[in-house]
């Protein structure tokens, strides 16, 4: 028997995922306690349920699938973003989780309802399935028995079996989750996925931004100088695109500036801003735009500190949102706190 003392962090949770077009794929992988918890912890997937999948009755309890010959199979329903993982890389996780040569049986547990089945509602998924059952096949000398079927029902399962290993964290899973990816690489250069910080659409920015961060971000105005609420801030944390809460400067590369505006020697990492030749006013400037979400932050100089590499990213403070270096945890960016632990 494997107990689980504790599960890894879910990346998912700081991923917004409501402008999201999501798809389905439904999983038996044995008990499916710890097939969802697994599952849900693969970046890209918005939300799993469990219950019970292509049985012979409607409504079937626990006691029904265990006991009653109802035949149906313990199953997770996997709703992901397509965007940010593809099918068949969702497959090989879930590979990684089942012994696809055994028959009604995974771990400790026996009987037809555990056994490991793909059942799928979109037909142009049935041929990725396949090929990637065919590349399965090659890693073993038995026949791959994992079933493969268009979804004919699914019933959710009672509501103690939702969410089972988060609210049991020692209970019973015969599941590893050692082939997780690592959340601390997934986290540490969060900014390296842009499809983490998808782009809210016009007419959610328009009702939420104020009228100066809607006229910077979206239109490539600039606040008045030493008017924005950061130009003369230095309080510890991280600044994250307004935007779409992509993480772009640390206070750490902050520096004071007479310019008006916040400087920073750096950001987080290169990827994140975008650098673009701007030629308006009659001047030549390089402008600095957020990557994920294309908003206008300012502009970059050759007048920084010589020292922190000569740089000057001068942002608009109406382009930012600060969070404390206390609140990271809380905001879903504890991963930058061992930036802080490095000064």
């Amino acid at each position: 028997m494997n107990r689980q003392s504790h599960l890894p962090e879910n990346p998912n949770t700081r991923i917004d995922y409501s402008y999201s077009k999501l798809k389905d794929i439904y999983l038996a992988g044995g008990c499916f306690w710890g097939v969802e918890a697994y599952m849900a912890r693969i970046p890209g997937v918005a939300e799993v349920s469990v219950g019970y999948a292509n049985g012979r009755t409607e409504n079937p309890t626990y006691e029904d699938v265990c006991y009653r010959n109802t035949g149906h199979a313990e199953t997770a329903r996997v709703v992901y973003d397509p965007a940010r993982i593809a099918l068949k890389d969702l497959l090989r996780h879930f590979f990684q989780i089942i012994d696809p040569t055994s028959r009604n049986r995974q771990g400790n547990d026996v009987g037809t309802q555990y056994r490991t089945a793909i059942y799928f509602t979109d037909p142009a998924d049935h041929p990725v399935i396949r090929d990637v059952i065919a590349q399965e096949q090659k890693k073993h000398d038995r026949p791959v028995v994992t079933q493969v079927e268009p979804l004919r029902r699914y019933d959710l399962a009672e509501d103690y079996h939702q969410d089972y290993l988060e609210k049991n964290p020692n209970g019973y899973c015969h599941v590893s989750f050692a082939t997780l990816p690592d959340v601390r690489q997934i986290q540490v250069k969060p900014g390296i996925d842009p499809s983490f910080y998808p782009k809210p659409p016009d007419a959610f920015l328009r009702k939420n931004l104020s009228d100066i961060a809607y006229a910077v971000t979206q239109e490539n105005a600039t606040e008045r100088p030493f008017t924005g609420v950061y130009w003369n801030f230095a309080d510890e944390g991280l600044y994250v695109d307004i935007v779409t809460g992509e993480p772009l400067f640390t206070s750490m590369d902050k520096f004071p500036s007479d310019c008006g505006w916040p400087s920073f020697a750096k950001p987080v990492d290169k990827a994140v801003v975008v650098e673009k030749l701007d030629k308006s006013y009659g001047m030549i400037r390089t402008e600095v735009r957020s990557r994920a979400g294309d908003a206008h932050l300012g502009h970059v100089f050759t007048d920084g500190p010589k020292d922190r590499g000569g740089l000057r990213y001068c942002i608009n403070s109406a382009a930012l949102r600060f969070i404390p270096k206390d609140d990271l945890e809380k905001e879903g960016y504890g991963a930058f706190l061992s930036l802080f632990q490095q000064k």
